[in-house]
């Protein structure tokens, strides 16, 4: 069911939530958590549908929050806010409420947001792009418990990771990292399956690789070595060698879903290593929503012992 609602408030909205309920049989609210996807045109429908299907998983009231460029005079001229509602088969197992902010509330969209987050539930903002520097700091940010970037919607990733960690705040987390625990989990389980010390590390990817960077300074930060930053054809990140006195451990990616480990003195296996959507990355990065304490290491670079020492 959707509802179309013209400048309008925060309480028109509530109202409309609750009509929505009633009209589809369901007027009990039980969701976990409040997402606040905060995007715009291009992206929202994307980002909305991710949303919707990580909601199985985790039903949640999703704001998507698009603040609209004035192309007309009335555009211009006006302050106003406009939403979508949507309930029941339309909004996955929770609620959404597309709100479209003109004129100074585009500004203030932290003061539509907040009479409509859940009570007493963790609140979530994620930036499908245009991110900003200090998600910490910034008006939606400072309602969540959990921030979202990532670091693949931007022209100059390295760049940009420099500023995620110069402004890093407990709490903040990127996609760029989640899409590498496929890959943080069998170089673990592969390491516990053969016990040496590693003595170099190397990471291949396309240039430019926000993931690949971030999983090259995990393993300085965890191994204590260099980790080499090889180019690759791509895409994304291919392959993964570890140095040891008894031979390389590799992991390796070349194309497709299917991933090689090799292991000193043991035959080769084929692993499952898919590309996952961004769905599925959205739902992990849910699932908990304490400080990701495994990416701020990487993000800077350091182990915990030092973080601690520089806190």
């Amino acid at each position: 069911m959707k509802i179309d609602l013209t400048d309008i408030t925060a309480g028109d909205i509530n109202r409309a939530l609750v009509q929505g309920r009633r009209a589809i049989g369901t007027p009990a609210v039980g969701m976990v958590l409040t997402m606040v996807i905060v995007t715009d045109e291009e992206n929202a429908y994307d980002a909305l549908k991710a949303a919707e299907e990580a909601s199985y998983e985790h039903p949640s009231r999703t704001l998507v929050v698009i603040r609209r460029h004035a192309r007309t005079l009335r555009d211009r001229t006006s302050c106003r806010l406009d939403a979508e509602v949507r309930v029941g088969a339309e909004a996955g197992s929770g609620e959404t409420v597309v709100l479209r902010t003109y004129g100074d509330v585009s500004d203030h969209a932290d003061s539509v947001v907040l009479p409509l987050l859940l009570p007493d539930a963790p609140v979530v903002v994620w930036w499908p792009a245009d991110a900003p520097d200090n998600p910490s700091t910034d008006p939606l940010g400072r309602l969540a418990q959990r921030r979202i970037t990532d670091l693949y919607a931007v022209e100059h990733p390295l760049e940009v990771l420099e500023t995620r960690a110069r402004f890093y705040t407990p709490g903040d987390t990127d996609l760029a990292w989640t899409r590498l625990t496929p890959w943080r989990s069998l170089l673990a389980a592969a390491l516990d399956q053969a016990p040496v010390k590693v003595t170099s590390a190397a990471v291949e990817a396309e240039a430019e690789n926000p993931s690949a960077e971030l999983l090259a300074r995990w393993l300085e930060a965890r191994l204590t070595v260099k980790a080499d930053r090889v180019v690759s054809a791509g895409p994304l990140v291919t392959a993964v060698r570890l140095g040891t006195d008894n031979g390389e451990i590799v992991l390796d990616r070349p194309k497709g879903p299917l991933a090689t480990l090799t292991l000193p003195g043991q035959p080769s296996r084929t692993l499952a290593l898919k590309v996952r959507p961004l769905s599925e990355l959205i739902a992990e990065e849910l699932r908990r929503l304490d400080a990701d304490d495994m990416y701020a290491v990487a993000l800077r670079g350091k182990d915990l012992r030092a973080l601690e020492e520089t806190v």
